[in-house]
């Protein structure tokens, strides 16, 4: 099968260059190697509401682009809950109150889960045109395109694709590690893209859902930070409008101590009865994410959180290759905003205009 252009992966990024080439009425076809959409982004559902276990947060001060597609998107969104004291906890036992502590730029939700950016795409999109399922081991260039290959390394393919175009909207560490490319690509091109390191790819995300926001009515605003652990950092991850509340952040141990899944999910509401209160250890459910252990995510060069934020850009500075043949998307190729959706919005952006 033949298209105009074949998108590899199915986050933000190859889900927003769809509907960019769906306007322009060009062929095109999407691939994305899990059995869902969605990418880094996931919100599991619990009585209609959905805690995310990706990205949380866009900030409207400085993601123009995030704030006119979810108004063109029909989407609601809403500010974080920072009202009320913050925790800080300096021992097990030993836990200190924060002023209030309001981020700048302000930090906003949307009303679903970042998800609802995933459905209100799709639901934009001919049916057919993304398929799960699909993971991409090779790309071959050929005379007047590129061949697709899907399946594993070093077996024979499950399907054959031909696209005049390709956008790679995949992180360019999991693309370099996971796909062959014939011809092999430059050695400044392979360890750039090596070395760009994947968002998120080594964190872990736990969320707590429950009936009433018992932090909330001690005065507290659902944020703490610990050195002790097993969770560093928390927000309130509450509905808009109600129940089921929550309490939602990241894991500060690395990959390697994060095994145990039963006994971690018990650390973790000890340690939320001890900031919180008692009511912690008894939530109405509980949702895991370990980002490091996703084989669509994370290599092995990405067990290890990252600390600070990297300062984005294309790999070895290059947006696209063989001829513009192959587009590179995705939020860690973006000079803007790198790392977070609105990045992953600009990258896409960017591929479609070069592929035209």
């Amino acid at each position: 099968m033949k298209f105009d252009t074949l998108i590899i992966g199915g986050g933000l990024s190859g889900l927003y260059a769809a509907t960019l080439l769906e306007r322009q009425r060009r062929s095109f076809l999407l691939l994305e190697a899990r059995l869902r959409p969605g990418g880094r982004i996931l919100s599991p559902e619990f009585r209609g509401y959905r805690s995310d276990l990706g990205p949380s947060w866009f900030w409207p001060e400085i993601h123009p682009l995030m704030v006119r597609l979810i108004e063109e998107l029909g989407l609601n969104s809403f500010r974080q809950y920072e009202t009320g004291y913050g925790r800080y906890q300096v021992a097990p036992a030993m836990i200190r109150d924060l002023g209030g502590y309001v981020m700048e730029p302000e930090s906003w939700r949307l009303e679903g889960g970042i998800f609802a950016l995933v459905e209100a795409l799709l639901a934009r999109l001919p049916n057919g045109v993304v398929r799960t399922g699909q993971p991409v081991c090779g790309l071959e260039q050929s005379r007047d395109g590129v061949r697709v290959l899907v399946g594993s390394l070093e077996e024979e393919p499950e399907a054959v694709y031909e696209a005049r175009r390709v956008i790679l909207a995949l992180p360019p560490r999991l693309a370099a590690s996971t796909i062959l490319f014939t011809p092999e690509l430059s050695p400044e091109l392979t360890q750039g893209m090596l070395k760009t390191p994947t968002w998120m790819a080594g964190q872990a995300k736990f969320a707590a859902l429950y009936d009433e926001p018992f932090w909330r009515q001690r005065n507290l605003s659902g944020q703490a930070f610990s050195q002790v652990g097993p969770m560093s950092e928390i927000h309130d991850g509450s509905s808009a409008s109600g129940a089921p509340y929550g309490l939602v952040g990241f894991l500060g141990l690395p990959a390697a101590a994060r095994g145990d899944e039963k006994a971690l999910r018990k650390a973790i509401l000890e340690q939320l009865a001890l900031i919180f209160g008692d009511p912690a250890r008894q939530p109405l459910i509980t949702f895991y994410r370990d980002w490091a252990r996703e084989p669509f995510t994370a290599t092995r060069f990405d067990q290890a959180p990252l600390r600070e934020h990297p300062l984005y850009r294309p790999p070895a500075g290059k947006v696209a290759f063989w001829e513009n043949r192959i587009c590179f998307a995705g939020t860690e190729t973006s000079e803007h905003q790198g790392g977070y959706l609105e990045g992953a919005l600009a990258a896409a952006i960017r591929a479609v205009d070069i592929s035209i």
